[in-house]
């Protein structure tokens, strides 16, 4: 049977999502509201600041790791199809992959990228800084819900093993 083949990789699939879900949790409650808070070329400037140092090796390895085991298992789930439990772990890897890793790759880092390239104090930055707060922080919701899905639908796995 499929869960008790790949344990290791479920249960490593359940934390990095959980992990990463915690994170994005994070920014969505507080980090994001507080750094709005402030005046806007601090914001800028902290917001700035945290994008320089979170591409870590520790962030990488969750962030990435947990990436390459749903892709896995995706692979895993479908020769394993007739499995009921199969569409279990095919979705949480789904809702990993595209809610967190894609949604990231093709939002979040874009609008990481212009906000490293602006100038905290030039007067145009401020209504950047909105329009940066508002689509930054909505597709970080969408990291959380798909990240935190990934993460139930695997405990849901485990606790069927």
């Amino acid at each position: 049977m499929i869960e008790n083949r790949f344990p290791i990789l479920i249960f490593t699939a359940s934390l990095g999502s959980g992990l990463i879900a915690g994170l994005f949790f994070a920014f969505s409650a507080f980090v994001m509201k507080a750094l709005y808070r402030l005046p806007p070329e601090q914001g800028i400037s902290a917001m700035q600041s945290i994008n320089s140092v979170v591409l870590n090796r520790l962030f990488f390895t969750v962030f990435m790791g947990t990436s390459l085991v749903c892709f896995l298992l995706v692979i895993i789930s479908l020769l394993n199809w007739q499995e009921p439990i199969a569409i279990y772990i095919f979705v949480g890897s789904l809702f990993y992959l595209l809610g967190s890793l894609l949604v990231t790759a093709v939002y979040n880092v874009p609008l990481n990228d212009a906000l490293t390239n602006v100038i905290a104090t030039d007067a145009e930055s401020l209504e950047l800084w909105k329009e940066y707060y508002l689509k930054w922080t909505s597709w970080n919701h969408v990291r959380t819900i798909s990240s935190l899905a990934s993460s139930a639908l695997f405990v849901f796995v485990l606790w069927r093993i």
